[in-house]
């Protein structure tokens, strides 16, 4: 699949203006849900997208975007991705079988985030999403110092454990000298048929832990059985039910994320040497 180390190598641009991280403290926040969505709601208002799966342990996003059935040919020598609800799509979910666990340590996993950047054919974008795994381990290192990040979006459910641990994440991405985007929380609240809101998980966190980090809070996305069921299907909620207030909050998240990235300046013109990573 992979390029052989220690062969020379000539540089290589990033393959988008922003590259954009997508990040939590903890696992179960929804972190994939928002990035499956966010990425599809920018490649729905025209821009060109590519969404890289980096959680090695748990890729996810083959089966919320449909492309379970995917299975990458190298052409000259790099692996085409996917290319999925208007998006350009890879995981390591193309590699390996559905049930097939992956246990390796830390090289192995630093290696195969490296070569996502450089053995994968990646069209000229204007996004990079890059969807993490939780923590604050081997896979945010080696993301953080193998890109070049515009910048990552923390995501947080209400409650104040899930805070917690979304703070850890973002001082992570801080002590690594990557630009904070903004916090998003996720199932916020339950939109009841008479228009009222149940806050299931709590109220406020994410506005709460916005202020208390001093980054910008990009907004809630509501609690919506219609967002798993899509998922599951293999087709996200923004193109399901476009209509839907869920859609809708994701739709404006990405307009957020797109406004902040530009402040923040584009990335895609830094040069990374490929024998370096």
């Amino acid at each position: 699949m992979f390029a052989q180390r220690g062969i020379p190598q000539p540089q290589m641009r990033m393959p988008a203006q922003y590259v954009i991280a997508i990040a939590s403290g903890k696992g179960g926040v929804g972190k994939t849900t928002v990035a499956v969505n966010i990425a599809v709601a920018l490649a729905q208002s025209g821009a060109k997208v590519g969404l890289l799966d980096a959680d090695i342990y748990g890729p996810n996003t083959p089966m919320m975007l449909g492309a379970n059935a995917y299975k990458p040919a190298a052409v000259n020598g790099r692996l085409p991705p996917a290319r999925v609800h208007g998006i350009e799509l890879f995981s390591m979910g193309f590699i390996v079988r559905p049930e097939q666990a992956i246990i390796w340590r830390g090289p192995m996993l630093d290696k195969a985030i490296r070569q996502f950047l450089t053995d994968v054919a990646w069209g000229e974008l204007d996004y990079l999403l890059i969807d993490m795994p939780p923590g604050t381990g081997d896979a945010q290192l080696t993301v953080s110092q193998a890109f070049t990040l515009t910048g990552a979006v923390i995501v947080t459910l209400p409650q104040a454990v899930s805070q917690a641990d979304a703070r850890r994440g973002l001082e992570g991405f801080r002590q690594m000298e990557v630009p904070i985007l903004g916090i998003i929380e996720n199932m916020s609240y339950l939109l009841l048929p008479d228009g009222g809101k149940l806050d299931v998980f709590g109220q406020g966190g994410g506005r709460a832990l916005a202020e208390a980090v001093g980054a910008p809070f990009l907004g809630e996305i509501p609690l919506d059985p219609q967002v798993p069921t899509a998922s599951d299907g293999g087709t996200p909620v923004v193109v399901s039910h476009p209509d839907s207030a869920v859609a809708r909050a994701f739709r404006a998240l990405a307009e957020a994320i797109a406004a902040k990235a530009a402040e923040q300046g584009a990335t895609g013109q830094n040069f990374i040497p490929i024998t370096e990573i």
